[in-house]
């Protein structure tokens, strides 16, 4: 099965084909397509066609957020704050600036307290977090450094303040690598989480808006093929 289209396209046909055994190619025509860039799949629509007839099959994990797969990335708070305001008409025009226009339109509002649990105890609070399946988020971002798409677990990251000067000491830190070690990010791996917010707040998976907290997020004993 071919999906034409960007990371929310791939989503959708990984939840129609999720336990089928059918294995996905990708054509990558989205704003960011992250997870092609995440397979390391050429940009060049020709090239990835040749992949597609060529390329080998490889098998990553399936995520789980409350019973919608995902395989890139999702988000409670911010970020799906940030999706939800985005206007898809400008989104189509100018492409990924129109979510950075998002984020400052969201950023001056007043953050939810979130709380991450985890089924071995750990319990964290912050205002927004990221889950990771692969390293990558919103383009060639390495927000997951520790990220494998095999290895039965999740990446967690998890911030703990969002003002304007919050938001530009995480992305400095994103961009330098050095956002793991900050004092006001919780880092770690899960195989499973539970994430609670005080107010009804928006959920996305692979940049695509998929409810509202409160989400359980865990690895599905199921496997996608990819070809790649």
């Amino acid at each position: 099965m071919v999906a034409v289209g960007g990371d929310g396209t791939v989503n959708e046909v990984v939840n129609g084909i999720a336990g089928t055994g059918a294995a996905l190619g990708i054509l990558p025509l989205g704003t960011a397509n992250v997870f092609a860039l995440e397979l390391g799949l050429p940009a060049d629509l020709e090239a990835a066609a040749d992949v597609i007839v060529s390329g080998r099959v490889r098998e990553v994990d399936l995520a789980r957020a409350n019973e919608h797969y995902f395989i890139q990335l999702a988000g409670v708070g911010f970020d799906a704050e940030a999706v939800q305001a985005t206007d898809f008409g400008v989104k189509k025009k100018i492409g990924v600036l129109s979510y950075f226009l998002s984020v400052l339109q969201v950023a001056v509002r007043t953050p939810p307290t979130l709380t991450v649990t985890t089924p071995e105890g750990r319990v964290e609070e912050g205002s927004f977090v990221l889950i990771g399946n692969g390293r990558y988020y919103g383009g060639p971002f390495t927000i997951f450094p520790g990220a494998k798409l095999d290895d039965g677990l999740l990446e967690v990251c998890l911030f703990k303040r969002r003002s304007h000067m919050d938001l530009l000491h995480y992305f400095q830190g994103i961009l330098c690598g050095t956002h793991t070690k900050f004092e006001d990010i919780e880092y770690f791996q899960a195989r499973a989480l539970t994430v609670t917010a005080d107010r009804e707040v928006p959920m996305e998976v692979d940049g695509e808006l998929a409810g509202v907290a409160p989400v359980r997020f865990n690895v599905s004993g199921e496997k996608l093929r990819v070809i790649c």
